[in-house]
């Protein structure tokens, strides 16, 4: 299904934190890599996510989200910095998805919730960025999220811990490595109201 007919199709507008494994990409140690996501646009049939490696129509994936669970997919349509996931899955489950989809679309309405986050990690506007490292080198870099004193990152790039680099405008430093990406943590504390202005660096994305 081309991405135009998902579009016309009734589905949810929500957000929801993942991860997803594609064929052929390994680590130096030999095993799959896996790389964080966050859903975009959802049915209980398929969804559009945003990702910082983008897979190629046709390819079988393995994906994991905290809402929804594991999911064996095949990608159907590909975005600049996404793709468009046909969902395999029994009828009943398809059932669950659907009663589960609408909860989450009223509980993400919820201002209450939206406010406790405020002050904690948070998800920004936009979800790409550019790395910059210290020999001036750019990479395309996918923000799972921030907070006012670092960042959590997936990238195609891999740095060694203690890797000095900007995201965005903001200047840090690789603290910790976990399985979908790596943290910054900033020289200094930003300010909540200019984390979405400071961590976006434009043009988001160069063309491949």
């Amino acid at each position: 299904m081309s991405v135009a007919e998902f579009l016309r199709q009734r589905a949810v507008e929500v957000t929801v934190s993942g991860s997803y494994s594609l064929p052929r990409w390994y680590d130096c140690e030999g095993k799959l890599r896996s790389f964080a996501c966050r859903t975009k646009r959802v049915s209980p049939f398929r969804m559009i996510v945003d990702v910082p490696v983008v897979g190629k129509v046709g390819e079988r994936l393995t994906s994991y989200f905290q809402d929804f669970g594991e999911f064996q997919c095949t990608i159907s349509a590909t975005l600049k910095s996404g793709f468009l996931m046909e969902l395999d899955m029994t009828r009943a489950r398809r059932a669950w998805m659907s009663e589960k989809l609408t909860w989450l679309e009223k509980k993400q309405k919820d201002d209450s919730i939206q406010e406790l986050r405020r002050d904690a990690r948070f998800v920004p506007q936009i979800s790409h960025t550019l790395l910059t490292l210290a020999d001036g080198s750019i990479h395309p870099c996918f923000i799972i999220d921030v907070s006012t004193a670092g960042v959590a990152i997936s990238c195609e790039y891999d740095p060694p811990l203690g890797t000095a680099l900007a995201v965005g405008a903001c200047v840090g430093r690789v603290i910790r490595k976990f399985d979908n990406g790596f943290a910054v943590k900033f020289a200094e504390k930003q300010s909540r109201d200019d984390l979405d202005r400071l961590i976006v660096r434009s043009p988001l994305l160069q063309s491949a």
